[in-house]
């Protein structure tokens, strides 16, 4: 995030998802909130190359792909770039999938709930004042295994 003539711009972000559908959606939602979408990706083998090459602040990924899922994903975003913020975005929320996102991502937003707990979450992540503390389960990771 950087800071202009007084002016601090948002997160660059990064949608990470198999669906054109889902990521053209995300990107005009967040381009509505003055996010940076500073880019997209498919498949979990772009979305390595994208974070090599663009450096984006938090990654929005996708967990059900096709060849490579989310969880690979962002295990080899975390080895390549461990200072890039992942949020898991799906319509998955099995205890056991809820405990292997909290191992590899700084937070996770169910596609049901994007309307009321994607900008926030993404405010919370990138520093930006007025986002509200995400609604979770406050049991471990462990627990919910």
């Amino acid at each position: 995030m950087a800071i202009r003539a007084g002016v601090r711009l948002s997160a660059r972000i990064l949608i990470v998802d198999d669906h054109l559908a889902a990521r053209t959606t995300i990107r005009s939602l967040l381009d509505w909130h003055s996010f940076q979408v500073c880019g997209d990706a498919k498949s979990g083998k772009e979305a390595i190359e994208k974070v090599i090459e663009l450096k984006p602040d938090i990654v929005l990924l996708d967990i059900n792909m096709p060849v490579m899922n989310g969880i690979q994903t962002a295990y080899e975003m975390r080895r390549i770039s461990p200072s890039t913020k992942i949020v898991f975005f799906t319509v998955h929320d099995s205890p056991q999938l809820v405990s292997a996102m909290r191992v590899f991502s700084n937070d996770f937003v169910s596609k049901s709930a994007a309307g009321t707990e994607l900008i926030p979450t993404l405010n919370r992540l990138a520093g930006i004042t007025g986002g509200k503390p995400p609604n979770r389960s406050t049991k471990s990771p462990r627990a919910a295994a």
